[in-house]
């Protein structure tokens, strides 16, 4: 998605794509940013809080008619269906990223 939006064209690949990762570990609570993580990252998760809520403000504000084919896509059970997840609410995410 972030292809689609200029604003993330300054951001380093690696960045964006630990910031990625992060959001989805929460989202999934499936624990957050761990001493190895940071370690091959480069990137400790106080670097990544920022663009994680932008990420997930793009996840809860995207526009529907835009790129249709993907989201099909990537609603298929062979893909886990995660076109289908709900984006966090903003206030939990917060919180999240503030308690790990």
């Amino acid at each position: 998605m972030t292809l689609q939006e200029y604003d993330y064209a300054r951001e380093r690949p690696s960045k964006l794509a630990a910031s990625c990762l992060l959001l989805a570990l929460t989202m999934k609570n499936l624990g957050g940013w761990t001493p190895t993580l940071e370690y091959y990252s480069g990137y400790s998760a106080q670097d990544l809080h920022p663009l994680v809520k932008r990420l997930n403000f793009l996840l809860t504000y995207q526009p529907h008619d835009k790129l249709n084919a993907v989201r099909s896509k990537y609603s298929h059970r062979a893909f886990f269906e995660v076109a289908k997840v709900a984006p966090m609410d903003m206030l939990k995410l917060e919180e999240a990223l503030t308690s790990s």
